[in-house]
C-alpha cells in the first residue's frame, strides 16, 4: 500500500460509491429490526428523522471540508476547532472508535445473514467466525490500494442498490403497495422517547458520509466534490431506506420484526417471495455488508495515520514492516475483529451510536465557537444540529439505561478512558506538534 496520500485518486463516482457502501451496509441489514424495537410501528419515520438530523450534521462537515479538504477529515476539523489538545485527540479517537465499531457491526451482520442460508441460529459461534473472516479479507483487499478499492466499491454499490430496490419493490407489490405497518398489539405503540431513541440508532445508517470527509484529500476537485458526494450519498440512502422500511413494515408485524431483528430483511422476504426471496435477500446482504466493511476499513486506517502524523496519538511499530498507514490498518482490523468476536449486534450498535453522537456534538460545537466565520457557516444550522443530536442521545441513553445499563458503563467508561489517555500522552509529548501535517491543504 502506498505510504503517501494520493491526491485525485478518488473520483466523484468512487466517493459516492464509498459513502453509500458504508451507509447501506450498516443501515439496512444491521439496524432495521433494532430501530423497530425502539420506534414501534413508526420505525420508517425514525429513518426519515435520522436523515434530517444527518443532513444538519453534514452541513458542518461540508462547510469545513470544502474549504480545507484533508485526508484526515474529521481529525482536521477537530484540530482546527480545538487546536493540538486533549479535546481534539479524544474526540478524534471517538470518531475512529465509532468507525471501528461500525466495521464490527456490519461484519457481524454479514455472519448473521450468511447463516440464514443454512437456517443456523444467529447465536451460533459461526457468526463471529465469519465476521472476523470478512474483516481479515477487507484487510488484504485494502493492501491493494485506492484504485482497486474504488473499482470494488462501484461494482458492489450497483449490485446491492439494485438488489435492495428489487427486494423493496417485490415486497411492496406483494402487499398491494400498502405503505403502512401491519396491525400489531398495543404493546408495540410508539412513545416519543422510543421514537427518538430509534432515530439515534438509525443515524448510524447515515454516518457513513463521514467516510467521504475522511478521504477529502484524495477526492478529485475536493472543494466541490466532497460536498457533492456527501449530498448525493445521503439522498440515495434516504430513498432506499424508506422503501425498505415500508416494505418490511408492510410484510411483518412489529413483533415479528423485533423477533428477527438481526436478520429482519430476510424474514420480510419470505412472505412475499418464499425461500427464493430469502436466498436473494441474503445474497444482497452479503455483498452489501462485505463492501461496507471494505470501505470503512479504508477510511479509518487513514484517519488513524493522520492522527499519528499530527502527533496527537501514540504509535508503535511492534516490529511490523512497512509504514504508518499499514500499521494503522492492522490496528483497525484487530480492534474490529475483537469487537465482532465478543459483542452481539445490539451492543455493538449501542456503542456506535453513543460514541458517534458525542463526537458529532463536539464537532458542531467546535465549528460554532471557533470556525463559523472562517468557513461561512450559519449559526442556526450548527445550533440545530447540536440540539437534534442531543435530543436523540438523551432519549437513547434513557432507554438503554433501563434495558442494558452495562453498555452505558462500557460506553461512558470508554469515553473517560480516551480523555485520560489522551491527556497523559499530550502531557508527555508537549511541544511535539508538527508545524504542518500531511494530507491537509
Amino acid at each position: 500500500m502506498p505510504e503517501s496520500y494520493k491526491a485525485d485518486s478518488l473520483s466523484l463516482t468512487a466517493a459516492v460509491a464509498m459513502g453509500t457502501g458504508v451507509m447501506i451496509g450498516a443501515g439496512i441489514f444491521a439496524l432495521t429490526g433494532q430501530v423497530a424495537e425502539f420506534a414501534g410501528p413508526l420505525f420508517p419515520f425514525a429513518f426519515l428523522l435520522a436523515a434530517i438530523i444527518s443532513g444538519f450534521s453534514a452541513y458542518t462537515y461540508i462547510k469545513v471540508t470544502s474549504k480545507y479538504p484533508s485526508a484526515g477529515g474529521v481529525a482536521m476539523i477537530l484540530k482546527k476547532a480545538y487546536g493540538h489538545s486533549t479535546m481534539t485527540g479524544a474526540f478524534a479517537l471517538m470518531m475512529a472508535a465509532s468507525m471501528i465499531i461500525n466495521e464490527s457491526l456490519v461484519a457481524r451482520t454479514f455472519g448473521t445473514y450468511t447463516m440464514r442460508l443454512f437456517d443456523v441460529d444467529n447465536r451460533s459461534v459461526l457468526v463471529p467466525v465469519l465476521a472476523v473472516g470478512l474483516i481479515l479479507a477487507a484487510f488484504f483487499i485494502n493492501l491493494a490500494g485506492n484504485k482497486f478499492i474504488g473499482v470494488v466499491s462501484k461494482v458492489t454499490a450497483v449490485i446491492k442498490i439494485g438488489g435492495i430496490v428489487a427486494f423493496a419493490g417485490a415486497a411492496l407489490w406483494a402487499t398491494g403497495f400498502a405503505f403502512q405497518p401491519i396491525a400489531d398489539s398495543p404493546s408495540t405503540e410508539t412513545t416519543a422517547t422510543g421514537f427518538l431513541a430509534g432515530a439515534a440508532l438509525a443515524i448510524l445508517a447515515y454516518k457513513g458520509f463521514t467516510t467521504i470527509t475522511n478521504s477529502g484529500g484524495e477526492v478529485v476537485d475536493p472543494h466541490k466534490n466532497v460536498g457533492r458526494a456527501i449530498i448525493i450519498s445521503l439522498g440515495i440512502c434516504v430513498v432506499i431506506y424508506m422503501l425498505v422500511a415500508f416494505a418490511v413494515g408492510a410484510t411483518l408485524t412489529v413483533g415479528e420484526i423485533v423477533a428477527a431483528k438481526d436478520y429482519s430483511l430476510a424474514e420480510a422476504a419470505r412472505p412475499a417471495m418464499g425461500d427464493a426471496g430469502v436466498w436473494f435477500t441474503v445474497a444482497i446482504a452479503i455483498v452489501a455488508t462485505a463492501s461496507g466493511v471494505l470501505a470503512s476499513v479504508f477510511a479509518v486506517s487513514r484517519m488513524l495515520a493522520m492522527l499519528t502524523d499530527m502527533n496527537i496519538i501514540p504509535h508503535r511499530h511492534f516490529g511490523m514492516p512497512g509504514g504508518i498507514q499499514q500499521h494503522t490498518l492492522v490496528y483497525t482490523v484487530v480492534l474490529a475483529a475483537i469487537l465482532a468476536a465478543f459483542f452481539d449486534l445490539s451492543r455493538i450498535a449501542s456503542l456506535g451510536a453513543i460514541f458517534y453522537l458525542v463526537m458529532d456534538i463536539a464537532v458542531h460545537w467546535g465549528v460554532l465557537r471557533h470556525l463559523r466565520a472562517d468557513v461561512n457557516a450559519r449559526p442556526w444550522v450548527l445550533v440545530s444540529a447540536i440540539v437534534l443530536d442531543l435530543a436523540t442521545l438523551v432519549a437513547f441513553v434513557i432507554l438503554k439505561g433501563l434495558a442494558d445499563p452495562l453498555i452505558l458503563v462500557i460506553a461512558f467508561g470508554g469515553i473517560g478512558a480516551l480523555f485520560a489517555l489522551e491527556a497523559l500522552f499530550l502531557r508527555r509529548h508537549r511541544g511535539d506538534e508538527p508545524a504542518q501535517h500531511s494530507g491537509g491543504h
